[in-house]
This record gives C-alpha cells, sequence and structure tokens, in this order.
C-alpha cells in the first residue's frame, strides 16, 4: 500500500481514517485494512469527493458485510462505507424511498407497519439496500426486480444519475451498473395489504430460515449461486464437502453453501476452501460454481 495516500485525498466533511480495520464490519470477521476508510456525511459529500480524488485512486464500497470477505492484504485505495446519512426510509402510499444503507430487513419490517406488502422477502435477505440493488437480492419467492422501480448511483466522478428498473439490467444475483458506481437510494413499490398478513409471512421466513441455516456463525450468507438447474448446495452434498474444513473454515454441517469461520480462520483460508469445494463439484458433477459471496482486496501485505 503506497504512504501518505490520505495526504492526497480533497478535504471532506466526513471521516477519513488512514489503515483502518475492516475485519469487525464484515460477517466472517476476519481481513485486513483499508488503507483508506471514508465515511461520507452525505450524498454531497460523497459527491465531490469523487469528483476531486486522485483519478489513479480506486475506490471500493462495502455495506454491513454480510456477504463479502475482505482479503488478509487489505484493500488498497478508499473503501466507501455509507453510513445512517443513506439509511433514511419514507413511505408515500404503496412506495418506499429507501437509501442505500437501509438494512433489508429494517425495510421490510418498516412496510409491514405500513401495510405494504410484496417486500416481506427482504426479511430474509441479510444486508443492505445498496448491496441487494447490486446483486438482485431475492429469497423465499421475491427479488429486487420485482419491486425497484428507480434507482439513483453515482458515477465515478461523481455525477448523479436516475436509472429505471429495465437500465439496471437485473439478472439472476446480478445487475449490469458498473461495478464503479455507487447506489445512494431507490425507490421500491409493494401492495396494500394487511400488516398482520405480512407479519405471518415474515414470521414462517424466519422459521425457515432458523430451521435451514447457520445463523448464528460467523458467515457470509450463500457462498455460491445457483448454477442453471442446479442447487448449489445439493452439488456441495453430493461431492463430499459437507462439514469440509480447513484451517479455522468450514463448509457447514447445517447448510452445506454456507461458509463458516469456526473462530481463528484467516480471508485465505475460508477463500481456499471454497476453491476447493468448487474444484470438487466440478469433478464430481462437471458443474463450475460461482461465488456469491463478494470478495475484495490482496491476499497478502508484502
Amino acid at each position: 500500500m503506497r504512504p501518505g495516500l490520505i495526504q492526497r485525498l480533497p478535504a471532506v466533511r466526513g471521516r477519513l481514517t488512514a489503515d483502518a480495520p475492516l475485519a469487525a464490519y464484515t460477517w466472517f470477521r476476519v481481513g485486513g485494512p483499508a488503507e483508506v476508510l471514508f465515511k461520507p456525511a452525505d450524498l454531497d459529500d460523497l459527491a465531490g469527493f469523487l469528483s476531486a480524488k486522485p483519478a489513479d485512486v480506486p475506490v471500493t464500497v462495502i455495506g454491513v458485510g454480510s456477504n463479502l470477505l475482505v482479503r488478509d492484504g487489505g484493500v488498497p485505495g478508499v473503501v466507501v462505507r455509507l453510513g445512517r446519512e443513506f439509511a433514511a426510509i419514507t413511505r408515500d402510499g404503496n412506495w418506499l424511498s429507501v437509501g442505500a444503507a437501509a438494512l433489508d430487513h429494517t425495510v421490510a419490517a418498516t412496510a409491514c407497519e405500513a401495510g405494504v406488502g410484496g417486500l416481506e422477502f427482504l426479511s430474509g435477505v441479510p444486508g443492505t439496500i445498496g448491496g441487494a440493488l447490486r446483486m438482485n437480492a431475492g429469497a423465499y419467492g421475491g427479488e429486487m426486480k420485482d419491486v425497484v422501480r428507480q434507482a439513483r448511483a453515482l458515477d465515478p466522478t461523481g455525477g448523479l444519475h436516475v436509472l429505471t428498473a429495465a437500465e439496471l439490467g437485473f439478472g439472476y444475483r446480478r445487475s449490469t451498473l458498473p461495478e464503479d458506481w455507487i447506489f445512494v437510494d431507490a425507490l421500491l413499490e409493494g401492495r396494500a395489504e394487511s400488516p398482520q398478513v405480512i407479519a405471518g409471512r415474515m414470521a414462517e421466513i424466519r422459521r425457515q430460515r432458523e430451521d435451514s441455516q447457520p445463523l448464528r456463525t460467523r458467515t457470509g450468507g450463500s457462498t455460491f449461486a445457483n448454477p442453471p438447474g442446479h442447487k448449489a448446495w445439493q452439488l456441495i452434498d453430493r461431492a463430499g464437502c459437507r462439514g469440509l474444513q480447513q484451517g479455522g473454515a468450514r463448509m457447514s454441517d447445517k447448510h452445506c453453501n454456507f461458509l463458516i469461520n469456526t473462530g481463528a480462520a484467516t480471508a485465505a483460508e475460508l477463500e481456499d476452501l471454497g476453491e476447493e469445494v468448487r474444484r470438487r463439484v466440478r469433478d464430481a458433477s462437471g458443474v463450475e460454481l460461482h461465488w456469491e459471496i463478494r470478495r475484495i482486496g490482496v491476499r497478502n501485505r508484502n
């Protein structure tokens, strides 16, 4: 990492921190530091920073780290983490305007209280709306493409764009928005429905998650996306990888598409175990698994 990067960055109203630890921001609780961590004060602060920063400085955005693996060598450049200033939720009829840092389950709960149905699937998606937009998150019969009507995002130079759902190019666990654009908020549409009915569906989602997923562990959610015509967990199970362990990393016995830090894993051990699972599944079935967990940074600091 380059010495003195923080001195090259423009002045901001938010907070810039050099060599900032990131492990505590992720559910895996592993990984190295950000060269610089930036917590913007608001949208204008973030846009101004992007427009004024040196062009050679990379920018990486993280949310609450529920589906993120930070490699042990840390993340070069600037890591942006949006805070409460980007987490507002407002309602207008059956429409919710939600900030990119709003927690998915908070959006679902707010919609439920307001009698807005169709968003309860978000209660089963760990993370924030920004991440949900980026990967067209979905679960329990719903996904973002069903409810997003528009989103706003900043381009790498700080320009603000209003994007329709069609322009976001949603596909299975992806959107086509360039990786270096930053979602800041979105407009979601539900339907009028009884809060009691919505709450019942959310309770069923919670029950299913508790029964099938290792929720009280250091994990990153689903490790691999389902290949066309297959379920990733079945391929992993058939390849003999349920409970497979490497160092402090382990594939869950409860749900074998969940990668777990048993307590002392490094990011390298977690990633290496994932790659070993991919290899065994490929050898056993001929099917290529693709990571659903986002991996950022470098493997070591040398």
